[in-house]
């Protein structure tokens, strides 16, 4: 009897073992298969409204002195530095940031007869230099170009151009099995229209889409900022969205900063998303925290940020699941450079998801 029992606790322990082996794969899969995405409005580093709403060509000289100057104060060089080391923190595999501006002059000012060519900041440039200093990799896997120009002249010698672009950045030595195609970027055609002095000025929008894949699992990632100055516009934007990049069987993840409230005091556009399947990470994770994201005042410099609305998401549907999600650059002690500026006038948004169940 004492060999049968034997026997039968040796078959039993094997049997044990070859299950933990026989299930270990799958496992070790669905692990491999979590993902970490950001999403960062970085800042242009002024408002530009007043650009727009000039009212004659001194004011028009004027205004665009004055943004060219706050866009210096506020030092996107010296900003680089505190996203990147954000970045470097919480390591996603993918970023999405909006408002990577290209900034560029041409002396003398002479208007539209000479293209402004010189790059005063390259604000992509500037944090890939950054991040790459900091030994990570990311590249641009996608990349749309919004709003670009008109040249404008200011009092200080030159026409300045200003190019507002959104990116998505893949980080490659975290994930070398991350296997990126399909890279997509296309304006909306619903977009803002402005009176100016000049004459109506378009202002487009944008989306970046890409394609991943991980451990034979393939998901999409869109990202995107959606008009803040017309509702209607927004809406039609959001209806471009889910018509256009997110209309995939794929798994699919929307981030950005979409400019409307979940809790609905803003526009509609955040429960148009939600209807058509997309959750929010931020919610599932943290259910009744309103986990503020904008907007610090544009010198970046207030003792206290007044952040009033979270407007910076992180949304997903299909096969993915929220384990965990962070706010990041929102201390109003800890996140300062060495010059005291704020990282940008929003916090950035930190969600990790497995793919797959």
């Amino acid at each position: 009897m004492r060999h049968v029992l034997r026997a039968r606790h040796a078959l039993a322990a094997a049997l044990a073992v070859f299950i933990a082996l026989a299930l270990w794969p799958a496992a070790a899969a669905g692990h491999g298969r979590q993902v970490t995405v950001m999403t960062r409005n970085v800042f242009v580093g002024t408002d530009l409204g007043p650009v727009f709403a000039a009212q004659s060509f001194p004011e028009l000289v004027g205004a665009t002195t004055t943004a060219f100057l706050e866009v210096q104060a506020t030092r996107f060089p010296e900003r680089a530095q505190a996203l990147a080391d954000e970045i470097a923190a919480t390591r996603p595999d993918v970023v999405g940031l909006q408002e990577a501006m290209l900034i560029r002059t041409d002396a003398p000012a002479d208007g539209a007869a000479t293209p402004a060519e010189t790059v005063a900041w390259d604000y992509l440039e500037i944090l890939l230099a950054a991040l790459a200093a900091r030994g990570l990799d990311y590249e641009p896997a996608a990349v749309v170009v919004n709003a670009d120009g008109p040249e404008l002249p200011t009092a200080l010698g030159f026409d300045v151009r200003a190019t507002d672009r959104d990116v998505i950045l893949v980080n490659r030595d975290r994930r070398p099995r991350l296997k990126v195609s399909n890279g997509q970027a296309a304006n909306f055609a619903a977009r803002v229209t402005l009176p100016t002095i000049a004459g109506p000025v378009q202002l487009p929008r944008g989306w970046a889409a890409v394609d991943l894949k991980l451990r034979g699992q393939r998901f999409r990632v869109v990202n995107t900022h959606l008009e803040a100055f017309s509702a209607a516009v927004q809406v039609a934007q959001a209806s471009e969205l889910l018509a256009g990049p997110a209309a995939t069987a794929l798994p699919t993840l929307l981030i950005g900063d979409f400019n409307s409230r979940p809790d609905g005091s803003g526009t509609p556009t955040y429960g148009l998303l939600r209807g058509a399947g997309f959750a929010d990470a931020w919610a599932v994770v943290h259910p009744g925290d309103p986990g503020l994201t904008c907007c610090w005042e544009t010198h970046l410099l207030s003792p206290v940020p007044p952040f009033d609305e979270r407007i910076d998401l992180v949304l997903f549907r299909g096969r993915f699941r929220a384990l965990a999600a962070e706010i990041v650059g929102e201390d109003p002690v800890a996140d300062r450079t060495p010059s005291g500026l704020f990282h940008s006038d929003h916090a950035g948004v930190v969600a990790k998801l497995r793919l797959g169940r």
